[in-house]
């Protein structure tokens, strides 16, 4: 006869993510965004994914039909958990949707969250290190690439060069070599610039920051660089991070 028991837990509930919980809201085709983050936040952070829909190819157009789904897929992360802060993990969609709309959307079931994203963080980042001229490096098509260049001026910077590899698939954009985003940046980037962006969540540009930086002599941001920075002061986390450029060793804001 098979036997039922009920037990009793001895010890107190652990708190998982002691240090914070983080919302994400990932392109349903995204290769690289949680192994970036997993690469650069602290053990005691800990992020939650969920991801929206989006179409291919990758146009101003497209990124704006992910716009609906995003309430619905913020919907879903850790329902009934109170989260500490939630990004929406695309450069472009940003840009295409809009900073203040992404952040109502996200807000109508996370209400009181505070709410990022890759464009949000890149500004923030921007700010840290008083850059005006920048040069950018992203995986987009040309007509993308002037909705960049155009958002980026419009914020009062000096936008000296904008390169892009050409991809219009998301999922793509993602085996681009870390090794060709290095060379890339080395080859487009204005000598007059004070910064770098590499811009993309898909890019996985946080394996060569550091050489980049070693060999620019100025600060390189690549968005899920930036995420990962921006989030944490969110969460006025106290410790630095190191391995990943200069920002992620930059105090709070």
């Amino acid at each position: 006869m098979m036997k039922i028991f009920n037990v009793q837990h001895q010890q107190p509930l652990e708190r998982l993510a002691p240090a914070g919980r983080i919302g994400v809201i990932a392109l349903a085709t995204d290769f690289n965004i949680e192994m970036d983050l997993s690469r650069m936040y602290p053990d005691d952070v800990q992020f939650f994914t969920s991801r929206v829909k989006n179409i291919n190819p990758l146009t101003i157009e497209n990124l704006r039909t992910m716009a609906p789904g995003i309430t619905e897929t913020a919907a879903t992360l850790l329902p009934g958990t109170q989260l500490d802060a939630i990004m929406y993990a695309c450069t472009s969609g940003t840009i295409a949707i809009g900073v203040e709309r992404i952040t109502q959307l996200i807000q109508q079931v996370q209400p009181n969250v505070p709410v990022t994203n890759p464009v949000t963080s890149a500004l923030a980042a921007f700010d840290q290190f008083k850059a005006k001229k920048i040069s950018i490096l992203t995986p987009y098509t040309e007509a993308v690439n002037q909705e960049v260049a155009d958002f980026f001026s419009n914020q009062g910077y000096e936008v000296l060069s904008i390169a892009g590899f050409g991809f219009e698939d998301d999922t793509a954009m993602t085996y681009i070599t870390a090794q060709d985003i290095q060379d890339a940046a080395l080859a487009t980037c204005d000598e007059e610039a004070d910064l770098m962006f590499i811009s993309c969540t898909a890019l996985r540009a946080s394996l060569v920051l550091d050489t980049l930086e070693a060999k620019l002599k100025i600060p390189v941001i690549s968005s899920n660089q930036a995420l990962t920075w921006h989030s944490l002061q969110l969460l006025q986390y106290p410790k630095r991070v190191t391995g990943f450029g200069r920002l992620l060793l930059q105090k709070h804001l």
